[in-house]
């Protein structure tokens, strides 16, 4: 089993507080990805379970051991690095054996190993070949490889795919979760990629300002955003906003069109995903100010009360700039969020 506990952990790097008491539990062979922006502290959260970074408040557990006090080497964990970190003058098979030759273990179950892992990544045919010789998806390839041959409780991931181009990195996502999968691990893995964090996750913990927001599945946060920074930072493009003002008991004025809403004291915000809106002869009035043909979609942002929305329509719709339209929300999928609180409104 390898549950990893993260109980009340901070960390100030001198004046600046880069982590305010995070508690997380990641379950036995769950895949946790760590999504926000450069600067969150995802990272740093990473690092203080890895053991590169010690936390100056909290308590790190793998395994319902505390591990906080003990040295990487120590903690049962794997990790692979966005720069790869494999070694140009060793073969494939002497990289991913790097390790376990540290530990001096047999011959015999150092091959058993390297080959299995070399199988799970593709990779068993570049065994004799050297490092330095590889594309970048196969150096991070024998990385994570690597990373597996210990077969550790844990591997943590920081970025490991940034430095790919869009179709590795969508190769890479495709095999990633089923070999972690299949090899039983348990998985940190930070990113700021929404996309990637979406395919991914079995959980994603979404951090701003070193906190975590919402931990949820990737449905439930797509969805259900618990926060405004949620709704406005999952999603491509992320959701509307619109100001709603209190029209009666259970009823809010939005951009002069009543709805029906939460039973709360306003003003409110009114969100709803673009994918969520649809041309219609009755919704929210809205004035074309820009058309955007992505294929299978169109991408059109529009004027709706002074505020700018875009919306995701059908490719085959004709419209431009300064037509005149309607735009009708589907209603399940309409969200509120209190502007004081910045938390969602139920």
């Amino acid at each position: 089993m390898a549950e990893i506990q993260i109980k009340n952990v901070a960390k100030n790097f001198g004046g600046y507080q880069a982590l305010h008491d995070i508690d997380l539990t990641i379950s036995d062979q769950e895949f946790m990805v760590l999504l926000g922006a450069s600067g969150c502290g995802k990272t740093t959260l990473l690092r203080i379970v890895a053991g590169l970074e010690t936390a100056t408040t909290g308590e790190v557990w793998i395994n319902g051991r505390r591990v906080d006090h003990l040295p990487p080497k120590e903690r049962g964990i794997a990790m692979v690095f966005q720069n790869y970190a494999v070694f140009p003058h060793l073969t494939v098979f002497e990289n991913i054996g790097f390790g376990l030759r540290m530990q001096k273990m047999p011959n015999d179950e150092v091959k058993r190993r390297v080959e299995r892992c070399a199988s799970l990544m593709h990779i068993e045919q570049l065994l004799k070949r050297y490092s330095g010789e590889l594309s970048g998806g196969q150096r991070q390839r024998v990385a994570v490889a690597r990373a597996l041959a210990m077969e550790p409780d844990v591997i943590l991931m920081d970025e490991p795919l940034s430095n790919l181009d869009a179709l590795l990195r969508l190769e890479m996502r495709a095999e990633l979760k089923g070999v972690l999968a299949d090899s039983k691990t348990t998985a940190i893995y930070v990113t700021h990629d929404q996309v990637e964090a979406m395919s991914l996750a079995d959980r994603i913990s979404v951090m701003h300002q070193g906190r975590i927001v919402q931990a949820a599945s990737p449905i439930e946060v797509y969805r259900n955003p618990a926060a405004e920074f949620v709704a406005g930072f999952i999603g491509n493009p992320p959701m509307n906003f619109l100001r709603a003002e209190a029209a009666g008991a259970g009823k809010w004025s939005v951009a002069g069109q009543t709805v029906d809403g939460p039973a709360a004291s306003g003003p409110l915000q009114y969100a709803i995903r673009p994918e969520d809106l649809r041309l219609s002869d009755q919704g929210l009035p809205a004035r074309v100010k820009l058309v955007e043909p992505l294929g299978a979609h169109l991408q059109v942002t529009c004027d709706v009360d002074g505020t700018a929305i875009r919306a995701v329509l059908d490719s085959d719709l004709t419209l431009k700039p300064g037509d005149a339209i309607h735009l009708a929300p589907q209603p399940d999928r309409v969200r509120w969020f209190d502007p004081n609180t910045t938390k969602a409104v139920q």
